[in-house]
């Protein structure tokens, strides 16, 4: 017979480690740029469906705003995608420590 092990204990200190330590999530900058250019890129895909014969003429017969708005939206994909993969992670412990070594440092104002 087996006994039992008390799996609330490590799975309290792993909680605890790990509450310390969060992502930037939405406010990563790769979000926000993602975002924007993918909101421009179905913008431009949209337009390009009213795109005239007359200004497919200036640019040689391609329907550029097509192409913008796809160039937009697959690097708007890349952007989303890299910063779900490879999310920024908040250490609050080191950060309050730098916090305290910049103030520690800084000369007072006279």
């Amino acid at each position: 017979m087996s006994t039992p092990t008390n799996d609330k204990a490590g799975a309290g200190t792993a909680k605890a480690a790990n509450s310390a330590r969060h992502g930037a999530g939405l406010f990563d900058i790769r979000n926000i740029i993602g975002a924007l250019m993918g909101i421009y890129g179905v913008i431009l895909v949209g337009m390009s469906f009213t795109t005239s014969e007359a200004d497919r003429a200036k640019a040689d017969g391609a329907n550029l705003n097509l192409w913008t708005g796809v160039g937009l939206l697959v690097l708007a994909a890349a952007l989303i995608g890299w910063a779900v993969t490879r999310p920024i992670v908040v250490d609050e412990r080191e950060l309050a420590e730098d916090k305290a070594a910049a103030e520690h440092e800084q000369p007072s104002a006279h």
